[in-house]
């Protein structure tokens, strides 16, 4: 290790947990190493920041370095290992829109299951002695009822959901067949204001602050009545440190232990602009997707007690930290806001 630190090497370090993730390992001393995407460079916009902080020179003292890489190819991966020799890897890069799977399963196959076989394949080979994240998910459960923890039986409802799954059982094989420190993050749906676009929750903050703005009239959803268990991402990557701190390799649930609807977050994010949501949103059955699941709420009782770890961030603070960000990107404040739609 350099100057003994730990490095760590995050994939998808663009989303919106990458970002946030590098930025608490960085605060914790660590040098981040990222694997980025050809195509995701210069879309970097959630780490601009940090790569404005930290220049990509000076490779062996800088806290944030990137590269670049892709989880469909084996060999930019080993170049990765090989160049930075990371003491922890977390798994987040992945095709990760469940709508988009329907439309692209072959490409969320390769990616989401063949991309993490490749890593741990590569860890393997190489016997690297690190720890290993890999970001499971909720959509893994598909139409098991809720609520759901670390024993519910996965029925996925989306390719998507079927390509976490497989994921899921290749980091407990190897962690089994080849005592790898390897653990599943079972994440349940987190948000923030850096959440990607082509997200429910996204869309509905970023359409109203469009609506404000007067760049639209209307806000068109699918299913309205689907339930979700909503938390915050920057407290989930916490969690994701800690799966990787604890003595043993092991699986955990993280989640809110609450449920809301669509119609519910519609009802809040409008509601503080003192407004009624029915006056601005349509559905379509566009999109809708083939296969619904119908109602995710996590159980993270292990998390909390092996871990230590629970959730702050409430519901109506999630949905008026995101709504005020999108407003203000756009030069309002929610009371500007509300006068704008009286």
């Amino acid at each position: 290790m350099i100057q003994n630190k730990k490095i760590a090497l995050i994939t998808g370090i663009g989303g919106q947990d990458g970002s946030y993730l590098s930025e608490s390992l960085i605060e914790r001393g660590y040098l981040v190493r990222g694997i980025v995407r050809r195509a995701s460079h210069p879309n970097t916009k959630r780490i601009d920041h940090l790569l404005t902080l930290y220049p990509n020179d000076h490779e062996g003292l800088n806290p944030f370095t990137l590269t670049y890489g892709d989880l469909i190819d084996t060999n930019s991966i080993r170049l990765a290992l090989e160049r930075f020799k990371p003491d922890e890897i977390y798994n987040l890069g992945a095709q990760s829109h469940v709508g988009t799977s329907f439309e692209n399963a072959e490409s969320t196959i390769n990616i989401n299951t063949l991309g993490t076989l490749r890593l741990l394949e590569s860890i393997k080979q190489m016997e690297l002695p690190c720890r290993f994240y890999q970001a499971s998910s909720s959509e893994m459960f598909g139409s098991s009822l809720p609520p759901q923890n670390e024993n519910t039986k996965f029925m996925p409802q989306s390719p998507y959901g079927i390509s976490k799954v497989a994921a899921f059982h290749l980091v407990r094989l190897y962690r089994e067949a080849y005592k790898i420190f390897a653990c599943n993050g079972i994440l349940f749906n987190h948000e923030s204001p850096r959440r990607g676009l082509n997200f429910v929750t996204k869309k509905i903050t970023q359409e109203i602050a469009q609506i404000v703005a007067g760049e639209r009239s209307k806000l068109i959803l699918g299913n309205l009545d689907a339930k979700r268990d909503w938390g915050f991402s920057k407290e989930y990557v916490e969690a994701m440190w800690m799966i990787l701190q604890h003595d043993k390799p092991d699986d955990f649930v993280i989640a809110t232990q609450e449920t809301h609807t669509v119609r519910e977050f519609l009802e809040e994010a409008f509601s503080l602009l003192d407004a009624d949501y029915r006056n601005f949103v349509e559905t379509s059955d566009r999109y809708k997707r083939p296969a619904e699941v119908p109602a995710l709420l996590g159980d993270s009782t292990k998390a909390y007690t092996i871990l230590k770890w629970q959730p702050k961030t409430k519901f109506k603070e999630l949905v008026k930290m995101m709504l005020e960000e999108d407003l203000k990107e756009r030069g309002f404040t929610l009371e500007q806001a509300k006068e704008k739609l009286k």
